[in-house]
């Protein structure tokens, strides 16, 4: 994998069977948190509308279990999407998550629900897995690895949202899983302003440079942004806004062209 003090100049390779490990370690550390949780913490709210931590709680069932569901058919002849295609498919596939969500979430009981995609990724997502296999994800086929990393994403944010609502679960991110999140989205940020008159830090992850506009060839580059992996992401993702995390401290940014505002959310 690419130093992070190294910007992106080709697509960064992810390592599978970390992902896998990573995947599999998180999913299993929230179906821990929310097994132990009391009916009144199920039926608490949380930052993404009008869900509650039960539907949360499905959700992580939802975005995991379709690893295992999507293993256990034939690979498709191959993939079709890049995974820099898919952060700007993603607010188009929400409404329909957001149904499926409800419906899960009404359904069976959620340690059915968890034990369920545990006995599936035990099953079908074994150590050694090949990363190339192309797998049919919601929004179209993608490798493998790639569909891991977009797991990642999902397990990285959703830990995160789950913390925002019960505080004092505290449960940490894994870290190669907080690692890939934050470097996936770094790069998608590249991808979406391309340029070299910015550089974006994100220590201890990830470097990028993005933005039209002079190129910097030595020493520190006129418009720097750094901040910390979960910052990053909550502002990749909605969950936080540039200028209250600028206000806030969170943020470092300097230089005419470090303003990211117009950019961001990058995915949904």
């Amino acid at each position: 994998m690419a130093s992070p003090k190294t910007s992106r100049k080709r697509p960064r390779s992810y390592d599978p069977e970390k992902l896998r490990i990573a995947v599999i370690t998180q999913f299993a550390a929230v179906r821990k948190a929310v097994e132990g949780l009391t009916p009144e913490q199920l039926a608490a709210p949380t930052r993404l509308g009008d869900w509650t931590v039960r539907e949360l709680a499905a959700h992580f069932t939802m975005a995991v279990g379709m690893l295992p569901r999507g293993l256990a058919k034939p690979a498709p002849p191959a993939a079709d999407l890049a995974l820099m295609d898919y952060p700007s498919l993603t607010a188009p596939a929400a409404p329909a998550v957001a149904v499926g969500v409800q419906e899960l979430a009404a359904g069976a009981p959620l340690s059915e629900l968890y034990a369920e995609v545990t006995e599936g990724l035990d099953r079908y997502l074994p150590a050694g897995v090949d990363g190339g296999r192309p797998l049919v994800h919601r929004v179209g086929t993608m490798t493998l690895t790639d569909v891991l990393v977009t797991r990642a994403v999902e397990l990285a944010v959703h830990t995160d949202d789950l913390n925002d609502a019960l505080p004092d679960l505290a449960l940490p991110v894994e870290r190669q899983l907080l690692a890939a999140a934050t470097r996936f989205l770094a790069d998608a940020l590249a991808a979406k302003a391309p340029g070299a008159s910015t550089e974006v830090r994100i220590p201890p992850f990830a470097v990028v440079q993005c933005v039209e506009g002079p190129r910097h060839t030595r020493g520190t580059p006129p418009n720097v942004v750094e901040t910390d992996p979960l910052t990053w992401i909550r502002l990749a993702t909605g969950r936080t806004g540039w200028r209250l995390a600028v206000d806030d401290a969170l943020v470092s940014a300097s230089g005419e062209r470090a303003d990211l505002a117009a950019l961001l959310p990058i995915m949904a």
